[in-house]
């Protein structure tokens, strides 16, 4: 396993980390906490050490399977968790902004994940206008100050708000984390220039694409009632040109989802990725990844000892 820098926070995080979404048991699958104990333990034996979970992946669910998992080796662990919505059932949630109900959910994060500080809490895909509350990222500090939240950031919603990633800094985010894989490739043009400026950490999520990058999918395949891609608009354009990048980018011998995760990890301003895991196997198989030659040791936030 490779590591890296979290931009400019002293967060040393392996390359590869853990989406957890499908922990919540919202996308057809309900996970025992075997499973979750079985796919963690065989990813801290990887090298794998960052795990990002939301708290509404299920109501605290997801925290809760996680806190479980990781009860007693703590310290092991880089865990980010989001705050702003309220988990009620599939597709079906509340936004919660004000800083009173934020600073709720951020102690309801610390018991479900039992801990007893969050290393990267981030704010969890909301609009500018929410963004723009001073209230909120004060009563955040003061959670900084006393030691329940080691860093801020921001998870952007898919308009990627320029305006949100340019006050980082201001509102004392250090991490910023955004939508970025072959097929969906903005954050180049605006996103990562600015992280770059300001030395944020970049979380790169849905780096396979929601799957479309597994090379398990042909220009003719269909999905489910409860599978994400069965909404998407654009599927048979995506499938068409994944199916070209498959041809004409990955090479022979190469996983196609190995090499997805690769790319996205050689941009100079991506930390780390952060695909959604549902078995042991595709926790292995992910962290092939860092050992593909796209991931270089001399990436300008690569990991080195004092």
């Amino acid at each position: 396993m490779k590591y890296r820098r979290l931009g400019r926070t002293d967060l040393k995080v392996s390359v590869i980390g853990l989406g957890t979404w499908q922990f919540g048991g919202e996308w057809g699958k309900t996970f025992t906490q075997e499973e979750v104990n079985a796919i963690l333990g065989r990813a801290k034996e990887l090298g794998i050490n960052f795990i990002d979970t939301a708290e509404c992946y299920g109501d605290h669910l997801s925290e809760a399977l996680i806190g479980e998992a990781i009860r007693g080796e703590r310290d092991q662990w880089v865990v980010a968790t989001k705050f702003g919505h309220k988990f009620h059932g599939f597709r079906d949630r509340t936004e919660h902004w004000s800083a009173a109900e934020v600073q709720k959910q951020l102690e309801d994060s610390l018991k479900a994940l039992q801990t007893d500080y969050i290393d990267l809490y981030q704010f969890h895909s909301g609009t500018d206008e929410v963004f723009d509350n001073d209230e909120l990222w004060t009563m955040l500090d003061k959670e900084k100050q006393a030691g329940k939240i080691r860093f801020l950031g921001i998870s952007l919603n898919k308009k990627n708000s320029m305006h949100q990633v340019e006050a980082a800094t201001r509102v004392g985010a250090d991490v910023i984390q955004v939508v970025y894989n072959r097929l969906d490739r903005r954050p180049e043009e605006d996103v990562f220039p600015s992280c770059q400026r300001q030395d944020l950490g970049v979380l790169a999520r849905v780096p396979l694409a929601s799957g479309y990058l597994s090379g398990k999918y042909r220009p003719d395949a269909t999905f489910g009632e409860r599978d994400v891609r069965r909404y998407d608009e654009e599927r048979e354009e995506k499938l068409r040109l994944v199916e070209e990048i498959r041809r004409t980018e990955v090479p022979e011998g190469v996983d196609m989802a190995q090499w997805a995760l690769a790319w996205c990890l050689q941009h100079p301003a991506v930390t780390c990725v952060i695909p959604g895991v549902k078995s042991v196997e595709q926790v292995e198989a992910n962290a092939k990844a860092a050992e593909l030659d796209l991931v270089r040791d001399d990436h300008p936030q690569a990991w080195r000892e004092a």
